[in-house]
């Protein structure tokens, strides 16, 4: 029987730990798993995050094995070799896509019927190769593909009118990587278009800021990689906020890497898509209206993936 109160962590590098702490602080769960090749790694930052417990919320983690997760609600997969300066994204795919593939046989082994989040990169591809490996259905299996990307561009666009980021609403479509695209069709301040509000703001344009801020937040990852060796705060929140979703069963709209069968014309392949996420996993993949400048450079996204989807299987 699955217990929604549990959740494992599959990886415990910068990334598994900063997921790991974020959920002990939010309280998510009342009960957290982690794993990892080296079990003295996984046992360290169950001991050192525990330590933390009196001053956030009450929560039994631990180190574990598989065995330990066969029930567990949410199973989030960090696992995966680290991506390195001037390295993109789908340089890693061969290599991950046969750890992905590994401990999906595991957590198929205990009989885990929980909802898998796929966090390790390149995250479309190897939420596809989770899918195709657990053989679970479409809903159970998601990515956390753009929902960092997003909350990049709403910070950034904060940044330049002015505003609090929390009413800024617009987001990041396609790959997690360099094929993303900004859908600034949709964007609005506070229920404000974007364009209008900028003007209200005193920009008589704002194309070169959305210019400048779309690629600031697409190379956000190799800037950060190049100046600190890897990204993980930010990740561990959204991942925190996609795996809350689910427990709370919140019906949270969010880009989510989830399979696509028909939406947007394209199928046979993992993308980060608006969606409505709930404790049955990805409830409804949002078929939005976009640009034609922007559904060319979803096809185009996709066609990327395609290939590199191609090479592995």
């Amino acid at each position: 029987m699955v217990n929604i109160q549990k959740a494992a962590v599959v990886g415990c590098g910068f990334v598994g730990s900063a997921i790991a702490y974020a959920l002990m602080q939010q309280g998510t769960f009342s009960e957290l798993v982690l794993l990892d090749a080296n079990g003295a790694k996984a046992e360290g930052e169950a001991m050192d995050i525990s330590h933390g417990v009196p001053f956030a919320h009450a929560m039994d983690i631990r180190k574990g094995e598989y065995e330990d997760i066969a029930d567990a609600g949410v199973v989030i997969i960090t696992a995966g070799a680290n991506q390195k300066p001037g390295e993109s994204r789908l340089d890693l795919v061969q290599k991950n896509a046969g750890i992905m593939r590994s401990i999906i046989r595991e957590i198929k082994r205990v009989n885990c019927e929980g909802i898998l989040l796929i966090v390790s990169n390149p995250v479309d591809i190897l939420t596809q190769v989770a899918l195709e490996e657990s053989g679970f259905p479409k809903e159970r299996v998601i990515g956390s593909g753009t929902v960092l990307d997003t909350a990049r561009l709403k910070y950034l666009v904060s940044g330049k009118l002015d505003v609090d980021s929390r009413n800024v609403h617009a987001f990041i479509i396609g790959e997690h990587g360099d094929s993303e695209l900004a859908v600034w069709s949709c964007a609005n301040v506070y229920g404000i278009d974007l364009e209008e509000f900028a003007a209200l703001r005193g920009f008589s344009s704002f194309e070169k800021e959305k210019d400048e801020i779309y690629h600031a937040v697409r190379d956000s990852a190799y800037e950060i990689i190049e100046r600190k060796g890897a990204t993980y705060y930010g990740i561990g929140m959204a991942a925190t906020r996609i795996a809350e979703a689910i427990v709370r069963d919140s019906h949270t709209v969010a880009p989510v890497s989830v399979s696509l069968n028909g939406e947007y014309g394209l199928s046979g392949l993992c993308l980060s898509i608006p969606t409505v996420i709930g404790n049955r996993g990805a409830e409804q993949i949002l078929e939005i209206h976009l640009s034609e400048d922007e559904m060319e450079k979803l096809r185009k996204s996709a066609e990327e993936l395609k290939k590199v989807l191609a090479q592995i299987r």
